[in-house]
């Protein structure tokens, strides 16, 4: 009996004057938003945004360790169970990315905005809509740089339940033809971006330059470095490989793109007067004009671990936090002395003795500064507390020099001085440097920034300006203007060399400045496959020193009543946890195609070699 006043009720209030629509049926939900809310509400939009731009792949994820252990110069020091890390061979699927969910969402939205927010002022719809499209033109600059060409595909495929699925098979794309693609897009955008010039976490004018800046690198490095391969990697469709014949005009829209960013609001960060804090600081902190599009994090809104993964030995606020990420040697010595000469560690002399040095970390001393804004060594400071990596010591024996280790991190020797330090480094151990070197780069030094409770908030750059000096400098280089040697003696002045401190530029040099200034931001990796020399960097060959993950360990000399007494002489090793070289073999230069991609779409062309 019940039911039937309820009912009797409801249609009452249809026929009824006295019940109004918004009090039943018209009423707005508490718990569902419709389309037009969304696609008429900025609030709302920008929301939507949000979704989109955290889905922004890197190789790995932000602030992965694990990766960065695996493509970086550096290896694993973790958790046993993953030590699998240092006997990497790099798969056919390494770096494997075919994102079309994401692109069918941005392409889904992008046809909403047209369609559905009509209650949206021309500048806001202008705005959204350009963001939407330098995300999709940021995922096909991810694809392509590792599947080399992929279909272009720039509005939502719809199934129409004929039984025939053709429609819906696009074929790859040339390689060229993604890159081009991604440079239209960004230069029809660029102008609606304006309006978010002021912001460093979306898109703006700049970072549509920034990207264009990179990408259109990635494509002149293509055209011209894979052309000079013995046998250039390639499709008869041009699925991959990029005629030699485009490289120039390539560099130039890169160069162009570099230069339109150099002459804007931004510059390089030099807050700090100590050279290599301030390189640290650069990152570390939210501040300064270098950073010009990053991935940003807040306490309680979100977070990330990368110092509870990384955190020195000594200074772990956490029972559970770990040193995981040890750089190695080749790395710690690719950072050149500031009076212009390698960076060779001097270990030992001409005849192969031991230079015993005062003090644990004058080794280092007249280095590049960004070494000590990437690198903990021995000698060094972090949270303003002295690191404590000593090997061991050296005891003079019939002779020769005994080099010894504590069992135990932080003990004494016989002495009552310090034998090995808490910070060790020690050879196969978890959790403490296998090197002789920690991570400092992205660590933050936050207040229980190491802890699980409250981890850390310092951003991942997507882009700044050093790499756009860098690629400024790369792209003149290779169209013969002597301009590029302006942009690389900015940088090294910001890290502590004279001004003009090169006279001319070289491709080893170039290099060697993208790896020691943009160290663990996800470019080594590609800038090696993009200059078609990954093969040669990592050829498998167990004496080849990037190749294998070597390190150095100092030890304090104990030789009573000679003048070496109680200085450090240091001993070059090999970790016994890193068990194999790594070996990139040409198959890597493009990943390989899921198999249940190509069974989808019988369009789909294999890449070369898998």
């Amino acid at each position: 009996m019940k039911k039937i006043y309820i009912c009797i009720a409801l249609l009452a209030c249809l026929v009824a004057s006295g019940c109004k629509h918004d009090e039943w049926f018209d009423r707005e939900s508490k718990s569902t938003i419709t389309d037009e809310q969304l696609w008429n509400d900025p609030k709302l939009l920008t929301s939507l945004l949000a979704n989109y731009y955290n889905r922004l792949p890197t190789l790995h994820g932000v602030f992965n360790t694990g990766g960065m252990t695996e493509l970086d110069d550096a290896m694993w020091s973790g958790h046993r169970d993953q030590n699998w890390r240092n006997d990497y061979q790099f798969g056919d699927d390494y770096g494997r990315y075919w994102d079309y969910g994401l692109i069918r969402d941005v392409n889904l939205s992008l046809e909403n905005l047209e369609t559905q927010s009509v209650r949206l002022d021309a500048t806001q719809k202008n705005l959204f809509r350009a963001e939407l499209r330098f995300i999709r033109a940021f995922v096909y600059f991810e694809m392509v740089k590792r599947m080399g060409g992929v279909p272009l595909v720039t509005k939502q495929l719809i199934y129409d339940f004929s039984g025939d699925p053709t429609p819906l098979q696009v074929p790859r794309a040339k390689e060229y033809e993604v890159y081009d693609f991604i440079y239209r897009e960004l230069e029809e955008i660029k102008a609606d971006l304006t309006a978010n010039n002021s912001s460093k976490t979306r898109a703006n004018q700049y970072t549509a330059l920034a990207l264009e800046s990179r990408a259109m690198l990635y494509a002149g490095s293509i055209a011209k470095y894979n052309s000079l391969m013995p046998n250039p990697i390639s499709t008869p469709g041009g699925e991959v490989g990029i005629p030699a014949t485009m490289a120039a005009d390539y560099y130039n829209k890169s160069l162009t793109a570099s230069k339109a960013i150099i002459s804007g609001p931004y510059a390089l960060f030099n807050e700090n007067p100590d050279k290599g804090a301030n390189f640290y600081d650069m990152l570390n902190k939210k501040t300064g004009s270098e950073v010009i599009f990053a991935k940003d994090f807040a306490p309680g809104v979100k977070v990330h671990r990368f110092a509870y993964d990384n955190i020195i030995k000594s200074m772990t606020e956490d029972n559970e936090s770990s040193s995981t990420i040890s750089p190695s040697l080749s790395f710690v010595e690719s950072f050149s002395y500031l009076d212009g000469t390698k960076g060779t560690l001097r270990d030992k002399d001409a005849s192969g003795n031991y230079i015993a040095y005062t003090g644990i970390g004058d080794i280092f001393a007249g280095r590049d500064a960004r070494l000590y804004g990437t690198v903990i060594y021995p000698g060094t400071n972090f949270k303003n507390n002295p690191v404590r990596i000593q090997a061991g010591v050296a005891v003079w024996n019939n002779g020769s020099y005994q080099l010894t280790t504590s069992a135990e991190l932080g003990k004494n020797y016989t002495d009552g001085q310090l034998w090995t330090g808490f910070d060790g480094p020690k050879d196969d151990a978890m959790d403490v440097s296998n090197t002789g070197f920690y991570i400092r780069k992205f660590v933050s030094d936050a207040s229980a920034a190491s802890t699980r409770g409250t981890s850390a908030t310092n951003w991942w750059p997507w882009f700044r300006l050093g790499e756009v000096y860098l690629n400024a400098a790369e792209a003149a280089f290779e169209l013969g203007r002597a301009e590029g040697l302006g942009y690389v003696n900015s940088i090294r002045a910001r890290a502590g060399f004279p001004a003009n401190s090169l006279t001319a530029l070289t491709t080893d040099i170039i290099r060697n400045e993208r790896r020691v200034e943009l160290a663990f931001e996800d470019h080594r990796y590609f800038d090696l496959k993009r200059w078609r020399i990954a093969h040669i960097v990592w050829d498998g060959s167990e004496s080849d020193p990037n190749a294998v993950v070597r390190g150095l360990y100092g030890y304090r000399v104990v030789r009573p009543g000679h003048p070496d007494n109680g200085k450090y002489i240091y001993e070059r090793m090999r970790p016994s946890r890193f068990r194999r070289a790594r070996f990139f073999r040409l198959a890597n230069y493009y990943s390989s195609i899921a198999q249940d991609v190509l069974n989808n779409n019988p369009k789909i062309v294999r890449n070369p070699f898998n």
